[in-house]
């Protein structure tokens, strides 16, 4: 063999891995616009609503769950009155509960009412843990 006629070990040239060029990105944006957007808190109104429609809880669960709520503002209502001998943590902790058993109950088949009550957990309280607001109820 003629030295002319093997082959090279790079026919095209060595091999160089190149980065992206600057214009295109590597990894396509997210895309934006209200998909792209994450849910904000419901009021009560809304998420009161949209757990009523849901078919991820049944009807008989969706009646237990309200008998709970309805509990725990009545027991909230006592406390601020004077008239039971709690804590408001341990209410705190009771509704930490309760929103936890809804979570549980649409985690898997309502996930976006699941995310919206998990942002709305905190001003829902916000509602119950103040004695004026609570009486707007």
């Amino acid at each position: 063999m003629t030295p002319s006629a093997s082959p090279a070990p790079y026919a095209d040239g060595p091999r160089v891995s190149r980065p992206p060029s600057p214009g295109k990105p590597a990894v396509a944006p997210p895309p934006a616009g209200p998909a792209a957007t994450a849910p904000s808190p419901l009021d009560l109104g809304s998420l009161e609503t949209r757990l009523r429609e849901t078919k991820a809880i049944s009807t008989f669960t969706k009646l237990a769950l309200k008998n709970q709520l309805d509990d725990l503002i009545e027991r909230l209502r006592a406390f601020y009155r004077g008239q039971l001998e709690t804590s408001l943590a341990e209410l705190r902790r009771a509704f930490d509960l309760l929103v936890m058993k809804v979570l549980a109950l649409l985690q898997d088949t309502d996930p976006p009412l699941a995310r919206s009550l998990m942002l709305s957990r905190e001003s829902i309280w916000g509602v119950l843990s103040e004695p004026a607001k609570l009486d707007k109820l």
